[in-house]
């Protein structure tokens, strides 16, 4: 017979994960869809009564973002610039319904290829917090995402909050998502970049993409080449460096082939965007 169970607090939560294996339940936006028409047969753990985890807050030296903070938290928090990249994608997960009521943890927990919300975490260096009975532990995001539906989470685990160091959220940053259609759509591909520029040159260079390979990734070549670069060569630039980590994948939303063409494109105008009012429009 399946089991529920809706805890109030995260203690009781972790009590119970450490007794048995249990399906968790958040906002349900993939929790339903995977079943497909399986009967569910898994006991579900409805975490939907922990407040506590719902939230963003200053804690000094992080911005923690707790698991159950929906998108639309995230599009309407006051969060500084270096977020906006994260804001933008907030928009693009699903439609306002969706966003109302899908969690960040449960974006990152589903480990899809195309999960938006991934690639603006990278820019921000963001670590995840894993909570068990027998303590805590934290992963750095790449860390945490080991491939197309595979995590690094452990027997009695659950994520409790997403981390970001105050020294990667500064300078400013921009998403930049391709689709077949513009809304409700299943990512192509899609692209993160945040950048420091002080007196017209790029100081730091953060840059991500996703759907263009079994997991979101960092893009070392190109940000690489964007450091001590001035904004008017950015394009060039990027135009110019390596992208290594690529490694798509033919399917009923584009090829390989096309991907790797629209990657470089999608990068080059998260890249202008997140260099300065303007420069997104001038690259597109």
């Amino acid at each position: 017979m399946t089991r529920y169970a809706k805890p109030t607090i995260l203690s009781e939560a972790l009590a119970l994960l450490g007794e048995r294996p249990w399906r968790l339940l958040a906002g349900g936006t993939d929790f339903y869809p995977a079943l497909g028409n399986r009967p569910l047969k898994e006991d579900v753990l409805d975490i939907n009564g922990l407040a506590e985890l719902r939230g963003i807050a200053d804690s000094g030296d992080h911005w923690v973002i707790g698991a159950r903070t929906t998108w639309t938290d995230i599009a309407r928090h006051q969060l500084p610039a270096a977020f906006d990249a994260l804001r933008q994608a907030a928009r693009e997960v699903g439609s306002p319904q969706i966003q109302n009521v899908a969690t960040v943890a449960g974006n990152l927990c589903n480990a899809s290829p195309a999960a938006d919300g991934v690639p603006a975490l990278l820019t921000l260096d963001a670590e995840v917090e894993l909570c068990s009975t027998a303590g805590v532990r934290r992963l750095p995001l790449d860390q945490f995402i080991l491939g197309n539906r595979r995590t690094a989470l452990g027997a009695g685990e659950m994520v409790t909050a997403i981390r970001v160091p105050k020294r990667s959220a500064v300078g400013g940053s921009a998403f930049v998502k391709l689709g077949a259609r513009r809304y409700l759509v299943i990512s192509i591909g899609m692209a993160a970049a945040r950048l420091v520029v002080e007196g017209g040159v790029v100081r730091e260079a953060a840059v991500a993409i996703g759907a263009c390979s079994a997991v979101a990734r960092r893009l070392a070549g190109v940000e690489a080449a964007l450091r001590g670069m001035p904004v008017p060569a950015l394009r060039d630039a990027v135009l110019a460096a390596p992208m290594d980590e690529l490694s798509p994948i033919d399917d009923v939303r584009g090829s390989a082939a096309y991907r790797i063409e629209a990657a470089r494109e999608i990068v080059v105008r998260a890249v202008m965007a997140a260099a300065g009012p303007g420069e997104g429009r001038r690259a597109a």
